[in-house]
């Protein structure tokens, strides 16, 4: 069963994440209220994907991501950025740092789904 990891500050963000995914029963779901616990918690679990919040007090999204990049144990996780950054200049910020995948907030679970479940069945998600 692939693990997918969330790490995001708001309580209500990773309520929403995981009820977009909890109902198809496929992934094991982790989750991290800040960017220290999470990027420990990827480095211990070594989660098929990794949904990041970028805006995070303490360790951002950002740094956590080029942590990961820079690990050769971790390096080969799979990210999907999910944050209210949506400027063109922050999603380049992000996919230049080696994020997989950006997903704007708010966002629709629908969307979210979609993403995820397109890379795991190895296919690419069209543009929403």
């Amino acid at each position: 069963m692939p693990t997918i990891l969330i790490v995001d500050d708001q309580p209500q963000v990773v309520k929403s994440v995981v009820a977009a995914l909890q109902h198809r029963g496929e992934y094991e779901l982790l989750t991290a209220g800040d960017g220290a616990a999470g990027l420990h918690l990827a480095r211990e679990r070594h989660p098929d994907l990794l949904i990041l919040d970028v805006v995070m007090p303490g360790l951002d999204g950002l740094q956590v991501l080029r942590s990961l990049r820079g690990d050769p144990a971790t390096q080969d996780i799979a990210v999907l950025m999910l944050t209210v950054k949506d400027h063109p200049d922050d999603i380049l910020r992000g996919l230049d740092a080696g994020a997989d995948y950006y997903l704007p907030k708010p966002f629709h679970p629908r969307d979210l789904a979609m993403i995820v479940e397109r890379h795991f069945s190895g296919s690419e998600p069209e543009a929403t």
